[in-house]
């Protein structure tokens, strides 16, 4: 019996697709712009009664494309701590200041820090 894939995952795996293949070669801005195209299919994802569906194969699909989604995400992780190390050896002084960092010269006790209320 031969079942034919749920054309939201096709859509979804060539996104996938197309961002793996920028990863690969590394171009930051066809990983960004491969990246916003699998989230704008993963607005349009199958309303929830569609995965339940009796013989429908679209609750497998989601699962391994879901699985492969993190991979990726993975890998994008992995690749920007690498360029922010990159980036703090050969600039030290651009630094990302901590999100949730004393500021310096903020009130120490009686109330949250300016640092938190910036973020």
């Amino acid at each position: 019996m031969s079942t034919t894939a749920h054309p939201w995952t096709i859509e979804l795996r060539n996104r996938l697709d197309a961002l793996e293949a920028a990863l690969i070669r590394g171009d930051a801005n066809e990983v960004e712009s491969a990246s916003a195209q699998v989230q704008a299919v993963l607005q349009h994802a199958p309303k929830t009664a569609e995965f339940g569906q009796a013989g429908g194969t679209l609750r497998a699909e989601i699962l391994d494309q879901a699985q492969r989604f993190g991979q990726l995400r993975q890998a994008v992780m992995r690749a920007n701590g690498l360029n922010e190390r990159a980036l703090l050896s050969l600039l030290p002084g651009h630094a990302r200041k901590p999100t949730y960092g004393r500021l310096n010269g903020a009130k120490q006790g009686g109330g949250p820090s300016q640092a938190y209320l910036s973020a």
